[in-house]
């Protein structure tokens, strides 16, 4: 479980499918019972001394069936789902298919993009020509590497989870090819350091999590 400040007020705090009861049960613990309302992508629970947990759906809508609103968000976070994941930055890139935390396919790559500081004598100008075939190269792998692992399988995925650089991701969009990837892309996006295998890997912890708001009586 991982707690950051929330902007406007609050906590953000991100709790994994198999803690989450155990979590909602302290809370009812520290701020007594509590009043609960469902919606498609939150799940808002208020204690009897003020405090208030806004759990966001993962994966919405809350589909899940049975029970009350918190025993449905346990079952819906707790699903284990077929989830497309592209990591990609300059330079790096990794596309993955989960299901559940079981990376069942993967590619990942790198190609060499230098920085934008000229080097070794060159003209700036030159050094800029040689950058900007590298990015453009980067951004072919990245996408060759989308299209080879995730293209096969669009129909089977319920969800595409994007990660790295956004302005890396977001240079890729203009890939007709990769449109049906796009097209599932899903919240929340993830920051994550290069994407090397071992990063791929372990991104279930990331979207799996379920994120809450916790605000705290005055």
């Amino acid at each position: 479980m991982t707690s950051r400040p929330a902007k406007g007020g609050g906590r953000w705090v991100q709790v994994g499918p198999a803690r989450l009861g155990r979590w909602i049960d302290g809370f009812v613990e520290r701020h007594g019972p509590p009043s609960v309302t469902a919606e498609e992508k939150v799940v808002r629970l208020i204690g009897a001394d003020g405090a208030v947990a806004e759990c966001q759906v993962p994966f919405p809508p809350l589909t899940a069936a049975g029970g009350g609103p918190l025993a449905r968000l346990i079952t819906h976070a707790r699903t284990e789902r077929r989830i497309g994941v592209l990591l990609v930055r300059l330079g790096g890139h990794a596309a993955g298919i989960f299901h559940g935390d079981e990376l069942l396919s993967s590619k990942v790559g790198s190609r060499q993009v230098h920085g934008r500081s000229a080097a070794g004598g060159w003209s700036q100008q030159r050094f800029a020509r040689r950058r900007e075939k590298q990015v453009g190269q980067a951004h072919e792998a990245a996408a060759e590497v989308a299209l080879r692992v995730l293209g096969p399988h669009v129909a089977e995925l319920e969800a595409v989870i994007l990660g790295g650089d956004r302005r890396a991701v977001d240079a890729l969009r203009a890939d007709r090819r990769l449109a049906p990837v796009f097209a599932l892309e899903t919240e929340p996006f993830l920051t994550v350091p290069d994407p090397r295998l071992v990063v791929l890997a372990g991104t279930p912890a990331e979207f799996r999590a379920v994120r809450i708001r916790v605000t705290d009586p005055d």
